[in-house]
């Protein structure tokens, strides 16, 4: 079963670290897809996911630990599932 990765991006430096790291530790397993904050259907769905800064990282469908709090970090990216094959 694919773990479904989603990052969302304003295009900014930060974002362009996150969507390295991400890549850099996804598994075989991992579906990752980079989003578009500056596309209003992502917009939306960032909101439902409760995104309030960017970048941010859900792992099958939960905004990641490290992502309701203070920014993205690789361990909390592992600890939701990212790079862990199944």
């Amino acid at each position: 079963m694919k773990r479904k990765i989603e990052v969302f991006t304003a295009g900014c430096p930060a974002c362009e670290e996150t969507i390295a790291l991400v890549n850099r530790i996804a598994c075989p397993s991992c579906e990752v897809e980079v989003l578009d904050m500056h596309n209003p259907d992502v917009a939306q769905k960032a909101k439902q996911y409760g995104v309030r800064t960017v970048p941010a990282v859900a792992v099958n469908g939960k905004l990641a630990d490290c992502c309701a709090k203070a920014g993205v970090d690789e361990a909390s990216l592992r600890s939701a599932g990212v790079g862990v094959s199944q």
